[in-house]
Order: structure tokens, then C-alpha cells, then sequence
């Protein structure tokens, strides 16, 4: 088994772009490649998805304990020749300042690989070596194998800060991606996300992967990267499953879903049937359940609002009882509009009154531990876990009842709304964190069906 952590000295120094090239590399020789990354973040394994051809992965070790990142890594890395795990932040940046929980090198240490540190070297030869080696002695169970020199301004460049590093940390420098390159990833943002999904950055992949392979040993990197197979338990085994049809919004509109959610309401026994609202689709007939995923419903607000009977159709479902979870994005869309940034408003579904506002700097972010309030079927005097991240801020028009209460670094607060059979809110929940929502979410689905 092969594996390799890429990790960063801090945000903003190139992993995003060597961890692109590197698997577009890679699999331009032929090997079949998995992408990971740390953290909750939903834009990045898009681009890793797009890139390798198969679905990437969170590993997330704040959300999901240790046996729910091995066994997900494990059971993600199936098939493949090399999994290539991206980190988030700086190496040894989490949740805390003093500790590693939820950082990429609690990541390396869970999962037992090794890391490949990416280095910004602009501005600096011999300085670099102080660097790694800093981050060398950090930590004893962190595993620095070799670095990548990012930045660099030249090939001459490039062989000083190698030989600076090696000399001083005895790890090999494999490589570097030049200061000036033409070829730099667009920047990420929730916007730029379909153009990935319909293939329109294929080019600059295909060009990336091929830049990479000139100044980067990949034969180094495929050494170093030899990992022990995982060990782990099933982080959660079905007392019973349930034969029902669930339907899930899935298009450039709503598509922020985490693979193992999706893959845990199968392993419960639900079909999951797939509807676009974007392309005009109504709600599925004869599903029992209806889970309307985050996205960015404000990018394409004016198609989903000119597709009245879509909206009714969901309205008619909610209205009927059918067990419903709209998180973020599809929290938003089933408001009573969406207000944008340009002022202009557009109607959504409307089952939730009230309305949201978009605006140009963040409304919310980070980690949200979750209780859910008296009457919410997902809950029973237990916690979830999940991760929160919009630009948008919800006006309530009467007073409504919240669906949970929500716990952050900034204190906790009630959230979200609930009415007979429909949970919703801004929280992205983490199915592995409490499998007990995924079951108690398909009984009442059965219950349901077989009511009708």
C-alpha cells in the first residue's frame, strides 16, 4: 500500500496545486490514484474527484474518531495504486492551538503516513533548511520524508535550498514548481465548482500533471510513499436495514454531500434516487425520504426560482410528512427567497418562513457539535457532529422552531428549523460522528411508507 501526506508549513503555499499535479501525474503514467483531504472542506476533493476519476474523501479526526479515519481511508484507498492525502492549513494547525486535534499531522499519525512537505522557498536559500527542520522535531510520531520547493525562482534557485535541506535534515528535496509558472490553479471559490464538475479546467490539469513531471521525481515520491496496510474496524455495522427510496438534489446547484453519508444510507439498505431542481426536475415519485444537500443555491437562484412546479413538488412532499434534511444550501433554497449581494430577490420553496441575505464577507465558520431539539426524529438525547460555512444570513418572518442547538468556539446557540418532519439548517452534518441519525432517519422513513 502506498499513501503520502502533502502537507503545507501554512496556508497559501502551493499544496492545493502540487497535490493537483501530482495526481494528474500520476495518473498520466498510468496509475490509478485516490484523493483524500483533511478537514471538512467540500471544494478541494471536487477538484481531487475531477482529477483522479474517483470520488475523494474527508478525513476528518475532530468530526470522526481514530477507527472512522483508518477505516474510511482503508476503505477508500480499495482499488488504488497511491492515495494522496491532502492536508489543511499549516502541518500541525487544528482546532486548537495546543494541541493536534483536527490537523493534517493528527491525519499522518491516525493513518500512519508519511508526509511530503510543501515549502514556499521564494525570497529564501539556506532559511528553508531551518524550516523543515523545525517542523522535523515538532512532533515524533509525524513522519517528514521528503519536501517539494515551491516558488522557487529558477533551477539554480532550486539547488541551493536542496542542498541547504538536505544537508541539514537529511530528507530528500524531490522537486520544485517554479515562482513565475503560467500555470497556477484558479482561485477556489463556490462559484468555480461546476466549471471543474463539466470538465472546463480538464486542460489545465492535463497541463499541470505534465509540468510536475518535469521538475519532480515521481519515482521518488511513489519510494517514499510505502506505507503499512490499515488495520480497522467498521466504524459502524447495521443492526437492520430498511428498503426505502430516498431522493437527493444533486447538480451544480446542491452537490456538497460527504461520500460517506451518501454510502451509509445505501449500506442501511436506501436506494438513493438522484434529482436536478436546476435542470426543472420535480421530487421523484414514490421515495420516502427527500435529503436536499448544501451547494450554492444564490449562484443559480434565478433558474431555480423560474422552476415553480419543482417547488411545488417538494413543497407537496414536505407538507405530506415525508422525512426531510436540508442542510445549508438546501436549508436556504426551501426559504421563502434569497436575497443577493446585487440586492436583487428571488422566491424559493417556501416551506420555511422567512428569508436569507447573502453578503460578501463570511457569516459563519468552523466546527458545531449538535444536540438536537425535543421532537427532532434524528436526535434522541445525543450529538452530531458537523462543520458550517456560508456567506449568507437567515431572517426569520415568525418565530419558528429551532431544530437544534449548536456548540462552537463562539459558544453555543439554538439553530436551524424544524416542523413536522422536516429538519433543516445551516450545520453540514457528519453521518460517521453519530450513525444512530442515519437509522433513526430510515425508520421513520419506513414508518412513513408504511402508512401510506
Amino acid at each position: 500500500m502506498r499513501r503520502i501526506v502533502v502537507a503545507g508549513t501554512g496556508s497559501g503555499v502551493g499544496k492545493t496545486t502540487v497535490t493537483l499535479g501530482l495526481m494528474s501525474a500520476f495518473k498520466q503514467k498510468g496509475y490509478v490514484v485516490q484523493g483524500f483531504k483533511c478537514g471538512p472542506d467540500y471544494i478541494d476533493p471536487t477538484y481531487h474527484t475531477a482529477v483522479t476519476g474517483r470520488r475523494s474523501r474527508n478525513l476528518d479526526s475532530w468530526m470522526g474518531n481514530e477507527n472512522v479515519v483508518r477505516d474510511i481511508c482503508r476503505r477508500g484507498s480499495e482499488g488504488a495504486h497511491l492515495s494522496i492525502i491532502e492536508g489543511v492549513m499549516g502541518l500541525f494547525d487544528g482546532k486548537r492551538a495546543t494541541t493536534n486535534e483536527g490537523s493534517t499531522a493528527e491525519i499522518s499519525i491516525m493513518t500512519e503516513s508519511p508526509v511530503l512537505l510543501v515549502v514556499d522557498c521564494s525570497g529564501m536559500a539556506r532559511s528553508a533548511a531551518a524550516i523543515v527542520r523545525g517542523f522535523q522535531s515538532f512532533h515524533e510520531r509525524v513522519r517528514i520524508v521528503g519536501v517539494i520547493a515551491n516558488r522557487v525562482g529558477s533551477e539554480g534557485h532550486f539547488r541551493l535550498v536542496k542542498e541547504a535541506i538536505e544537508q541539514q535534515c537529511h530528507i530528500p528535496v524531490v522537486g520544485y514548481l517554479q515562482k513565475e509558472s503560467d500555470v497556477t490553479i484558479p482561485e477556489r471559490h463556490l462559484g468555480l465548482v461546476p466549471s471543474v464538475e463539466r470538465g472546463e479546467l480538464q486542460p489545465f490539469f492535463d497541463e499541470l500533471g505534465k509540468r510536475t513531471s518535469k521538475t519532480v521525481d515521481l519515482d521518488a515520491i511513489w519510494e517514499l510513499a510505502e506505507a503499512n496496510d490499515l488495520s480497522s474496524a467498521p466504524f459502524f455495522k447495521p443492526k437492520q436495514t430498511y428498503d426505502v427510496r430516498i431522493a437527493i438534489a444533486k447538480d451544480a446547484a446542491f452537490h456538497f454531500y460527504y461520500e460517506e453519508n451518501l454510502e451509509m444510507l445505501q449500506e442501511y439498505g436506501a436506494t438513493l434516487v438522484y434529482f436536478s431542481p436546476l435542470a426543472g426536475e420535480r421530487v421523484p415519485d414514490d421515495v420516502d425520504g427527500l435529503y436536499i444537500g448544501g451547494g450554492f443555491p444564490e449562484e443559480f437562484a434565478a433558474e431555480l426560482a423560474r422552476h415553480e412546479e419543482v417547488k411545488q413538488s417538494i413543497v407537496e412532499v414536505i407538507e405530506s410528512g415525508l422525512p426531510t434534511l436540508a442542510e445549508c444550501g438546501g436549508f436556504m433554497y426551501l426559504t421563502e427567497g434569497i436575497v443577493t449581494t446585487a440586492g436583487q430577490y428571488y422566491e424559493m420553496v417556501g416551506v420555511i418562513p422567512g428569508h436569507v441575505r447573502m453578503q460578501r464577507t463570511l457569516a459563519a465558520l468552523g466546527y458545531r457539535e449538535v444536540m438536537g431539539a425535543e421532537g427532532n426524529f434524528l436526535f434522541e438525547q445525543d450529538r452530531a457532529k458537523g462543520h458550517e460555512f456560508h456567506y449568507s444570513t437567515f431572517i426569520p418572518r415568525t418565530e419558528g422552531k429551532f431544530a437544534y442547538e449548536t456548540k462552537g468556539l463562539r459558544g453555543c446557540k439554538k439553530d436551524g428549523y424544524m416542523d413536522k418532519r422536516l429538519v433543516a439548517g445551516y450545520v453540514h452534518f457528519y453521518f460517521p460522528s453519530n450513525p444512530s441519525i442515519v437509522e433513526r432517519w430510515l425508520k421513520m422513513c419506513c414508518e412513513v411508507k408504511c402508512d401510506a
